[in-house]
């Protein structure tokens, strides 16, 4: 689900991006231009295949220390505060139509250069942007849709091709108002998430005790063995810390889905509670008064 929702966002963008300037090309008959229009797109995803490449390795090469839990907080924390200023800001100026167009005419009155570079930054930050967010959801929950990342890619390519080149009237408004939505609620679980890992970082590093940390609510403990009383129906087993899983513990079925989505946590701090609270309650005010005031 988050994959679908990443990408689909993320990809519809740069799809209307190169959808209107396709257009405008189209209208003035420039061949050469169009031709270099999908130069530059094959260019700007290449390169955000290096730049998720550089990422995943980054994330990966810290280690199993407790460096890591410090790496992954910190990573969370800034992908989170990246994602707001996202959703809030930069989502509003690419997609407005008005402004792409009057971009592409200055840059065709300068060299091919100036339209290659407009087109190939404008599709790298989407790029950048899907990356950043699919490995803060991977880390998070340590699954990966691959089924969820292509289908929102093919169906944002799509959607993108009946909007601008074939002029369909679809209500992108409506669809960006709930997906943005969505993704306050994914930034949020993003800050519970990293402040979850900074209090693994303390307690690996031996700054606090474990037993010390005040927990909001401790619930569905993992366990070796199951009980007679316990419905199979409701546990998954992990072979690796050979351990049954409660579908609802944030390493369940379904908690894992809710833990990398909503940064639901079977045994959450205060703190961890606080900031999820909000930085939730940050997001949806921003997302309140966004639509409201274009109402």
């Amino acid at each position: 689900m988050n994959e679908f929702i990443i990408t689909f966002r993320e990809c519809l963008e740069a799809s209307l991006i190169v959808g209107i300037i396709y257009t405008v090309l189209q209208k003035n008959n420039l061949t050469r231009e169009k031709m270099l229009l999908w130069y530059a797109v094959l260019s700007s995803v290449g390169a955000s295949m290096i730049v998720a490449y550089i990422l995943t390795s980054i994330n990966e090469s810290v280690g199993n220390t407790s460096y890591e839990k410090l790496f992954e907080a910190i990573f969370m924390y800034i992908t989170a505060v990246i994602l707001f200023y996202v959703i809030f800001w930069l989502a509003k100026h690419v997609s407005n139509r008005n402004e792409i167009e009057e971009s592409v005419k200055s840059s065709l009155t300068g060299s091919g250069l100036a339209l290659f570079l407009l087109i190939f930054f404008s599709i790298l930050r989407e790029g950048f942007e899907t990356a950043l967010f699919l490995i803060a959801s991977f880390t998070s929950t340590g699954t990966f849709s691959y089924i969820g990342f292509l289908l929102g890619i093919v169906l944002a390519v799509f959607v993108g091709y009946i909007v601008v080149i074939q002029g369909k009237r679809v209500n992108l408004r409506s669809f960006f108002q709930v997906t943005t939505l969505l993704l306050v609620f994914f930034a949020a679980g993003m800050v519970a998430y990293g402040t979850h890992e900074a209090e693994e970082y303390l307690v690996k590093s031996n700054n606090i005790n474990e037993n010390e940390i005040a927990r909001v609510w401790d619930i569905f403990q993992p366990k070796k063995t199951l009980s007679e009383n316990d419905n199979e129906i409701f546990y998954t087993f992990e072979t690796k810390k050979n351990n049954y899983y409660h579908l609802l513990h944030d390493k369940g079925s379904v908690g894992v889905f809710l833990k990398g989505f909503f940064g639901y946590n079977s045994n959450p701090n205060w703190v961890e509670l606080i900031l999820w609270l909000l930085s939730l309650l940050f997001g949806i005010r921003m997302w309140y008064s966004f639509y409201k005031v274009r109402s």
